[in-house]
């Protein structure tokens, strides 16, 4: 072998193993995928609706006041829910409150914002505004055409999110059928308010929930009026626009990062937190309590306009706004009956028991936490003789 080419193979076998320890570092540093989380650091899960720009920004804002830095993680509020209560997560974004079920009973809704819920369709839809009778009838699958209301003979293709425990669908159902659990005629199914916003950009006969900060910008989407009122931000801030809705931030009172976790919900109520909040069409909670005033006679008004009754409502949890205030509905239809003429004597009457269909999803334990009374009650009301029940089945939650 000549001098020359023992030379050119010397150099050839430092290079290869000069080349296999780099790799061998880089390749080291990728399995590590990710560096440790400081302790400051927080993951935030939710909502992409809301994750995109909302609190994106909050989270910037908080990181530039000095704070660790917040790892957002938008899927769904289901997702982000779950993950809060098995510690994958330290904050969640919901835009409903607690189900009343065992798990989020153990977790803690603070509500940080308002917002409005939307009904979206394609820019492209001749129809503007649409009557809350008529959102509620097209849900419940009694209006299937577009010109039913307004617009081309085409069909209504209504979109809504798989899990039951969409912040957004869950809200909205609460506000047009009283629960929220409420079977709807939507056999467009999609994983999270994102991308069911992408499939009505693509369809003209779509339609949809979302949040009115969610398609804020979006210029292949539009907001439906209600009864007329613009979905907009200043409408949703003096309560005109009926569908307005408190936005959360769920937190496990067990987490090892309580203190970190209460600085960030103590900061959503800073000056900076409150700007980007208003830049992005979302009233701070703080600047709504105007809206808290008129929560129960809004639905009472949305109760009396699309037909629901007392009596189907499931009771209200005191500690609980977003629940179904029976009391007001009750005040309201006792206003509505004539006073009696003359010096006549009231007439004591006995309030007949109140009453409960059976939904999909419901258990004995869950019927007797949202209607606010004892499971032994409710089997000794119903002549139970277990905790089984039938959707569909009819049970008397209230006494005699």
């Amino acid at each position: 072998m000549s001098v020359r080419l023992a030379r050119l193979l010397a150099i050839a076998l430092i290079g290869a193993c000069l080349s296999t320890t780099a790799f061998a570092r880089t390749h080291h540093k990728a399995k590590g995928s990710r560096p440790a989380r400081h302790a400051s650091e927080l993951i935030w899960r939710g909502d992409d609706a809301t994750a995109n720009g909302v609190v994106d920004e909050v989270a910037k804002a908080w990181q530039r006041s000095g704070h660790g830095r917040i790892e957002l993680q938008p899927f769904n509020t289901a997702s982000g829910i779950d993950a809060v209560a098995n510690g994958t997560a330290d904050l969640a974004g919901s835009a409903r409150e607690s189900d009343g079920s065992a798990e989020n009973s153990n977790l803690t809704f603070t509500p940080v914002a308002w917002d409005g819920l939307v009904i979206a369709v394609q820019a492209s839809n001749p129809v503007r505004s649409l009557t809350l009778k008529q959102v509620h009838d097209i849900y419940y699958g009694k209006i299937h055409n577009w010109s039913e209301v307004g617009g081309n003979n085409a069909p209504i293709d209504v979109y809504s999110v798989a899990s039951p425990g969409d912040g957004v669908e869950y809200s909205l159902r609460t506000l047009l059928f009283g629960r929220g659990n409420q079977p709807v005629a939507a056999p467009r199914l999609y994983v999270n308010t994102n991308k069911l916003m992408e499939g009505i950009a693509l369809n003209p006969n779509g339609m949809g929930a979302a949040t009115l900060a969610g398609i804020a910008g979006n210029r292949k989407l539009r907001a439906l009026a209600i009864d007329g009122t613009a979905a907009t931000a200043a409408n949703v801030a003096n309560g005109s626009y009926p569908l307005f809705t408190p936005l959360y931030m769920v937190t496990n009172p067990r987490s090892p990062k309580r203190a970190e976790v209460q600085a960030f919900l103590d900061f959503m109520q800073s000056a900076p937190a409150k700007a980007v909040l208003r830049s992005h069409d979302v009233l701070p909670y703080q600047d709504g309590a105007a809206l808290l005033a008129k929560d129960d006679s809004r639905r009472s008004r949305i109760f009396a306009e699309v037909g629901v009754r007392a009596s189907d409502l499931p009771a209200r949890q005191a500690s609980q706004r977003a629940d179904v205030p029976l009391a007001a509905v009750n005040s309201a239809a006792a206003a509505q009956v004539p006073a009696a003429s003359g010096n006549a004597a009231p007439v004591a009457t006995r309030a007949a028991p109140r009453m409960y269909t059976v939904a999909k999803g419901d258990t004995l334990s869950l019927i007797a936490r949202h209607q606010g009374v004892e499971m032994a009650q409710l089997r000794k009301w119903n002549h139970l003789k277990g905790d089984m029940v039938r959707l569909g089945q009819v049970l008397q939650v209230s006494g005699p």
